[in-house]
């Protein structure tokens, strides 16, 4: 019985030893990344202003090869050291050459809003993206770092503009407006809606050419749709993704002063409901005692400012008023989140 066993495991393992020798791996194709040669590694560029919107850079890349034949491209990419390029910048038009030019106004504009100064020299790192016409991911290249100046220049934060009934309809208001902070096509900002039939839509710019509204109400963005409208009066936080054409709006915030220098003292707001919709901002008339006070929502703590010389923060000092008496008093949210006041006696 031992030899008849013996004899079965062998016959067994004849067809596996076979089937072994006839089969063969895969070819393992290799493939090389395009690097950027020029500038050198750790070389110094330092960004005119003159002409900047006329000038290139030029940056010599290695080609890249990704063992098939086929058409090749490359880009740069741009970021700043340790941010492992979470959001890197596209740098220069995709390219079949070995050169890829970068245009000096294009590339200073993106490094300040990286938030770095001007005039003052960072290292910056870049990277080649290379792509092909074929059903191949992209290869990415070695980062290169240079150390690079940028110049002084203003860079406009682009805007998304709220036309609605509560500031006449008025797409070039520029007070009534969303922020891009990070030049990425996520707009955000807080819109005073106050009277009116509270409807409102988006554009893109200071007029009605691009804009969009919403046709059924599903916080969806559509060319044209209908209008976008908030149930109730209040201060709204909105957010715009342009690229996914999708928005959202906040809880309401009904602004109000509380203080000892208040009507209603530390227990209760005083409305600020009146909305001067030329600068986007909060008003409101009333008798003052000597004391202090602060701005909040909602009529609790959750949402307050306070602060001095017309510059408020969230959760910031009580505000003084030096003597009674009757006083205008505006709250504004102005570009890229700053909040101000003024205090003025009558």
């Amino acid at each position: 019985m031992k030899v008849f066993r013996q004899i079965g495991w062998a016959a067994a393992l004849i067809p596996l030893l076979w089937a072994c020798e006839a089969y063969e791996m895969p070819p393992i194709i290799p493939q090389t990344s395009s690097n950027i040669s020029s500038p050198a590694a750790g070389a110094s560029v330092i960004l005119k202003k003159d002409d900047a919107d006329k000038t290139d850079i030029e940056f010599t890349v290695t080609a890249a090869d990704f063992g098939a034949t086929g058409t090749v491209k490359y880009q740069l990419q741009m970021d700043l050291p340790n941010s492992n390029f979470a959001a890197p910048v596209k740098l220069g038009a995709e390219t079949e050459s070995n050169i890829v030019k970068v245009n000096v106004k294009e590339l200073n504009d993106a490094l300040l809003a990286k938030g770095l100064p001007f005039a003052k020299a960072a290292n910056v790192q870049f990277r080649v993206v290379a792509s092909i016409n074929l059903a191949l991911l992209p290869i990415i290249g070695e980062v290169t770092t240079l150390s690079v100046t940028p110049y002084d220049a203003t860079v406009p934060m682009p805007l998304m503009y709220v036309p609605g009934d509560y500031q006449g309809w008025d797409p070039a208001n520029p007070k009534t407006v969303l922020f891009s902070e990070n030049f990425d096509k996520n707009f955000k900002g807080f819109v005073h809606i106050l009277g009116g039939s509270r409807e409102f839509k988006l554009t893109e710019g200071p007029n009605w050419d691009v804009n969009y509204g919403d046709t059924g109400a599903n916080k969806t963005l559509d060319p044209d749709g209908d209008n976008i409208k908030v149930a109730a009066d209040g201060t709204y936080e909105i957010n715009v993704n342009l690229t996914a054409k999708t928005y959202t709006i906040g809880a309401v915030k009904r602004w109000g002063i509380v203080g000892d220098a208040t009507p209603g003292g530390w227990d209760a707001d005083t409305p600020m409901d009146v909305f001067d919709k030329v600068t986007n901002s909060l008003k409101i008339t009333t008798n003052l005692k000597a004391g202090e006070l602060k701005f909040r929502a909602n009529n609790n703590w959750d949402f307050n400012f306070g602060g001095s010389n017309g510059a408020l923060t969230a959760g910031g000092a009580n505000i003084p008023v030096a003597a009674a008496g009757n006083y205008t008093i505006t709250l504004s949210f102005d570009p890229a989140g700053a909040v101000t006041y003024t205090l003025v006696k009558n």
